[in-house]
């Protein structure tokens, strides 16, 4: 079973294709994705239930279009989102007893930017409010704010880990069943068969190889992207470590997913639409 484990991990290595799709190619995405932001522009705002919501700076943020107001979020959750920064702020828009409004902003360091534009904008609306009614009787809004700590996300840190998962669900899917396909018509599985070898160890063996190369590689890509792109390991080595755990679980079901493609193709031009039938929905879920 070693023995096919370092013959099988030797052929990997020599291969040139599988160390472009489960090394280059991630960190090629890495690179690219690790100087620049994507995503369109908006924020997320939670408005906590007991607001006010029938009043002149609710309805102007409701028309601002790059603002997003969540109401649905059950209160006791709105401050963990503030905290991941999932929300970039929370307020709540309260009457006071003279017929003027107070607003609690929540802003969060996980999402400093966001944060800080939407206040921008709110002092902007109140500002112009309480100009409309400066001639007037009418009592002016007044505006307080409170800042949540909380840690700040980077895109790397979203990007990283999606590559990480694409270069696991090939070598898998991919790499495990071209493997065993090309075996098959060189006639090495039958040799195989001739010897004194139980076939679970023959498996066993294949997958031992990939699995090392495998983290082997995810321990460059998540290093890389800790030690260049600044990629957040939120409890350094433990974090690391339950990266390396993950990879090895999700490496074992994807390992899963290639034997039976391979069982089912019968040539290596059958392998990749059945191996898309099941990674393609995995990268659209998975986002």
């Amino acid at each position: 079973m070693f023995a096919i484990t370092k013959a099988s991990l030797h052929s990997i290595v020599r291969n040139p294709s599988a160390v472009v799709f489960n090394l280059v190619f991630p960190l090629i995405f890495i690179i690219v994705f690790g100087f620049i932001s994507g995503g369109g522009f908006r924020i997320d705002v939670g408005i906590e239930s007991s607001s006010d919501k029938d009043n002149a700076i609710y309805k102007a943020l409701e028309n601002v279009k790059t603002v997003k107001l969540n109401t649905a979020i059950p209160e006791d959750e709105m401050l963990s989102e503030l905290e991941k920064g999932r929300l970039d702020a929370v307020i709540n828009i309260q009457k006071i007893e003279n017929g003027g409004f107070f607003v609690n902003l929540k802003s969060t360091k996980a999402s400093p930017e966001r944060g800080n534009i939407f206040k921008m904008m709110l002092n902007e609306i109140i500002s112009n409010q309480n100009l409309a009614l400066n001639k007037t009787d009418i009592p002016k809004t007044e505006i307080k704010e409170d800042i949540v700590e909380g840690r700040k996300y980077k895109t790397i840190d979203f990007i990283l880990p999606g590559q990480l998962g694409f270069s696991l669900l090939s070598a898998g899917v991919f790499g495990t069943a071209f493997i065993f396909i090309s075996l098959r018509q060189t006639l090495v599985i039958k040799r195989f068969f001739a010897t004194p070898i139980n076939k679970s160890f023959i498996l066993i063996g294949e997958s031992l190889s990939r699995l090392i190369f495998s983290i082997f590689s995810a321990v460059i890509i998540i290093l890389i992207g800790n030690l260049f792109f600044g990629f957040t390991l939120v409890n350094g080595i433990i974090t690391f470590l339950n990266m390396l755990l993950l990879s090895v679980i999700a490496l074992t079901v994807f390992l899963g997913f290639g034997f039976v493609v391979s069982g089912i193709a019968k040539t290596e031009s059958a392998v990749p639409p059945i191996a898309n039938l099941i990674t393609l929905p995995q990268f659209l879920l998975a986002g």
